[in-house]
């Protein structure tokens, strides 16, 4: 039976059985490609089904026709290229050769351990040119048969009616101008729109077990992300459809490019020796196709920031390039790898030698690097802040160093400017103190302005540019009352200096959160302050609120800068969940819940209006705002009747309790008259008080006394 069908599917194939060294055919352990064994203790009436498990080979055409002496030659060189692609399984490559002239048939099958590689070395493979005569041509093994049955005749296809998609960006639509947001408690994960004006949430989707561990938005808000132990999935649309799986057991860490182009995913698996470090494993997945665009694997160690051996520092790869998702970039000992998304590989197939750095920052709108270097030599190499220009690898600003002991690098959202906070020793090495070098990056040559605190000595709690502007804030000071202070980066006689505005004198604030749209910061002191809240308006430089959210844990404004959310996560074992304020302050509503774990706004993606527009529909805000105002005007009154009606319906509940207290009193009248011996009223100043005298015995005892004077 088993001949027969080897017959059939050769003659299938166009295969001379007859030609074929079957002694140089070695099949995978276990793999009977899908051919019914002759056993006789088969059983023919049970359905079986086979699966061919081709889907990780692929076959190499064009490769160089070799005798045997060079056999062994060609194999090492299709084998060193190859396994760039992916894991080669044991005897997983298979170079035919010819039975009558002993040389190789000019063809390869080579086995991957996953689909995904064997797709990756098909893409990145096809073409690949060994030398000039041997242009490789590479095709999926599954697809072999499917080119062996195209007919010989070309038939026009069939034309199929267009279904359109489902609109992704439907939120976006909301007739209300609402924003969604997605929290996570216990074993539910539920979508819903803040209807502030209702003063309360509005459900959109709910689903059980919909997450293993969290869930996270794209950056531009098309897609929610959720983590499972086979991969990770997208979902999206009005009905939040499944959109798109990724395979990656054990997956822990998810990151979108800004653009949501890509999808990297990030898992850890332990050694099978105990002396060895942790494996990672590192994918790159197009959002759309779900397909392997490049993955990454190795030692925790070659995946350390600086080369350091204490761990994985998430996100491993910095995106680049604004919203475009065109670059990516990693640290690697004393080198920065940098890639092209077109391609998937190194700009100009090499990495960027850079002893020792240690971090590494994107422009968020332009391909500029900022990469920190510290002090070599021990100090007779100073430290330095590096603009690397991408694809050129043009330095296009430096900033020499000296005695540092930290450095982190801050950009503004729009790119113009770069602050880089800097801790240096003092000459007795005993302390630190703290400076800003700030980088304007969209003026000529990158001018840098150092700026030092009144009192540089202060610690620095926390710094925060406004977004879109041109001011930052700045936390300094000591617990448990340190300083704001906040600074333009324009003076009112110099654009091209900064200046301090003003500093707020012993605030309970260790976080600062600036609204997206600017303008408004909420001041926030967490962890040891509980929760205390300060509402502060930087244009008119004055506080608009203050309030409290005792134990608060996260904070996150909308993404258009009309409320805040605070929350109280699991962190906590009591009061779990959040409230929503106004930008200004105000508490509009509060949900409790119990074991919560997340809260993250839906993001929107930018708006299609110009800086030109948006200025316009400023100046003339009164006028569109009329619009709104009867909404609101609306939305009051129905509160307003809403209200009404509860007290309405209040103070009908009180009478029905009323009335039925009354006929409950006067079915029991008979026996409270029989209580009082025959007084029928209930009025109790028709009574005349008495007094009565009780005598009481509290306790009789008997003493025998005896008479010592006689005998």
């Amino acid at each position: 039976m088993a001949e027969v069908m080897a017959m059939e599917t050769a003659s299938r194939l166009g295969i001379d059985l007859s030609n074929v060294d079957w002694d140089s055919i070695h099949l995978p352990p276990g793999e009977d490609c899908g051919i019914l064994s002759d056993d006789e203790d088969l059983n023919e009436g049970d359905l079986l089904e086979f699966d061919g498990g081709f889907s990780n080979i692929v076959v190499v055409d064009n490769i160089p026709i070799v005798p045997t002496e060079k056999f062994e030659k060609l194999e090492g060189v299709v084998r060193k290229i190859s396994s760039q692609m992916g894991v080669i399984k044991e005897e997983g490559l298979w170079i035919p050769i010819d039975p009558a002239s002993q040389k190789t048939l000019g063809c390869c099958f080579i086995e991957f351990n996953t689909p995904q590689e064997a797709e990756l070395a098909k893409e990145k493979l096809h073409n690949y040119k060994l030398d000039r005569a041997h242009i490789w041509a590479v095709n999926m093994f599954d697809d072999i048969e499917k080119f062996m049955n195209v007919p010989d005749e070309w038939a026009p296809p069939e034309t199929k009616p267009y279904v359109p998609g489902e609109n992704l960006q439907h939120w976006l639509t909301d007739e209300k101008a609402r924003d969604q947001f997605v929290i996570r408690s216990g074993s539910d994960t539920e979508v819903l729109w803040n209807d502030a004006r209702h003063l309360k949430p509005d459900p959109v989707y709910k689903r059980q077990f919909w997450t293993e561990s969290f869930v996270q938005w794209s950056p531009l808000g098309t897609y929610l992300a959720t983590v499972h132990r086979q991969g990770a999935a997208v979902w999206g649309g009005a009905s939040f459809n499944r959109l798109m799986r990724y395979s990656h057991p054990q997956v822990k860490l998810i990151d979108f490019s800004p653009g949501e182009r890509f999808l990297v995913t990030y898992s850890s698996h332990e050694p099978s020796n105990p002396r060895d470090t942790h494996r990672v494993v590192l994918n790159i997945f197009d959002v759309r196709t779900g397909k392997v665009m490049r993955d990454f694997k190795g030692s925790a160690d070659e995946f350390a920031v600086g080369g350091a051996v204490s761990g994985v520092s998430w996100p491993v790869f910095r995106w680049g390039g604004g919203k475009e998702d065109k670059y990516f970039a990693r640290i690697g000992k004393s080198v920065i790898s940098v890639y092209e998304t077109d391609t998937f590989t190194l700009i100009d197939k090499k990495s960027i030698k850079v002893e020792n750095v240690m971090d590494i920052s994107w422009s968020p709108t332009d391909p500029i690097l900022a990469l920190f270097v510290p002090e070599l030599g021990g100090g007779n190499q100073p430290a330095r802040v590096s603009l690397i220009q991408i694809p050129g690898k043009e330095e296009l600003r430096q900033k020499n160093l000296f005695s540092v002991s930290d450095c982190k690098m801050y950009w503004q959202s729009n790119g113009e400017y770069l602050a880089v906070k800097v801790d240096r020793y003092t000459k007795t090495k005993k302390s630190t103190y703290t400076g800003f070098e700030l980088f304007r990056i969209k003026e000529r040559d990158i001018p840098i302005e150092v700026l030092e605190l009144e009192n540089k000595n202060d610690k620095i709690i926390a710094f925060a540019w406004e977004p879109k502007g041109h001011r930052f804030a700045v936390i300094h000071g000591d617990s448990p009352k340190p300083d704001i202070s906040f600074y333009s980066m324009r003076s009112t006689h110099n654009s091209g200096r900064v200046s301090k505005l003003t500093t707020l004198k012993g605030k309970q604030a260790n976080a600062l959160y600036w609204s997206p749209a600017g303008r408004f910061i909420l001041l926030a002191g967490l962890k040891g302050f509980n929760g205390q809240l300060e509402f502060y308006n930087v244009d008119e430089l004055e506080t608009m609120a203050t309030s409290e959210h005792f134990m608060a844990t996260d904070i996150e404004w909308d993404p258009t800068g009309r409320y805040v959310a605070t929350s109280v996560t699991s962190v906590h074992e009591m009061e779990n969940g959040f409230n929503i304020w106004s930008f200004n302050g105000k508490l509009l509503y509060r949900i409790l819940k119990d074991h919560f774990f997340q809260f993250l706004w839906r993001p929107r993606p930018p708006s299609f209006l110009s800086p030109e527009k948006e200025e316009e529909i400023a100046k003339n805000l009164k006028k569109y705002s009329k619009k709104y105002e009867a909404e609101d005007q609306d939305v009051s009154l129905l509160l307003s009747e809403q209200d009404r009606e509860k007290r309405k319906m209040l103070k009908e509940e009180w009478e029905r309790w009323v009335l039925e207290w009354k006929r409950f009193h006067e079915e029991e009248k008979s026996d409270r008259q029989w209580l009082r011996d025959g007084e029928a009223s209930d009025e109790e100043e028709e009574y005349e008080a008495k007094e009565v005298e009780v005598e009481e015995f509290l306790d009789v005892s008997e003493e025998v006394l005896f008479d010592f004077g006689q005998e």
